[in-house]
């Protein structure tokens, strides 16, 4: 593990349980700070969340300061000016039926999709829907972008999720006990409106990959079928 003031780097990781452990560890470290990290994809995910942090919404102008940034970023988050209410995220997305399969293959195999090196960063913010503040995402024209994003993760805090993760095409939730059938049944509903393609068989499979489990990962990217394909 490399460390500096605001970050810490893993490197080998293999497993989501090992990423989650480690991320326990750290929190008990840095606590009351709250972390944050990378998932898929680490180059690509820095990559595509410095244009994102680009948006005038949230961009940030003054000194060099990683917690003063986090501390911008949170604020326009809360800003009601700016905020995204659940009920308008758009309904399709462009992949519709593939999108639905993908996350069926994604929460399947999750350990698939994690980079073995893993960034965190520290978010000395309020409340855990603000972490997303230290790595914004959501760039391209097609994306759910940082707003639509923290309404995701405000949903499905709702749901029992916390949110603890964001990579190049995915976003990261983990509750403490194993979701119930009728939870699952709750969080898939919430799906359906966010993808669209209610018709689509691969929500009943959804709702059994999800049933039980603690982690929960989201695509948040056009390019969601892509990923999977890969």
């Amino acid at each position: 593990m490399v460390r500096n003031e605001t970050t810490a780097k893993l490197v080998e990781v293999a497993t989501f349980a090992e990423l989650l452990g480690a991320l326990d560890q750290l929190r008990a470290e840095y606590a009351p700070a709250r972390l944050v990290c990378t998932l898929d994809d680490v180059n690509q995910c820095l990559y595509t969340s410095a244009h994102a942090s680009e948006d005038e919404r949230i961009a940030y102008y003054g000194d060099e300061n990683p917690e003063a940034e986090v501390a911008h970023v949170a604020s326009a988050l809360e800003n009601p000016e700016h905020g995204v209410e659940w009920q308008t995220l758009p309904g399709q997305r462009i992949g519709g039926g593939a999108d639905v399969a993908a996350l069926v293959t994604v929460n399947s195999t999750p350990d698939r999709w994690l980079d073995d090196v893993v960034l965190v960063r520290r978010a000395s913010v309020a409340r855990d829907d603000l972490v997303i503040a230290a790595v914004p995402n959501g760039y391209f024209t097609s994306d759910w972008d940082t707003f639509q994003n923290h309404a995701v993760i405000r949903r499905m805090a709702a749901h029992g999720y916390r949110h603890f993760g964001v990579g190049a095409s995915l976003l990261g939730f983990d509750r403490q006990e194993g979701l119930s059938e009728s939870g699952a049944r709750a969080v898939v509903a919430d799906l359906v409106h966010l993808y669209g393609a209610p018709d689509s068989a691969s929500w009943v499979e959804l709702a059994t990959v999800l049933t039980g489990a603690r982690l929960l990962l989201l695509g948040y990217t056009e390019n969601l079928p892509d990923l999977v394909e890969d």
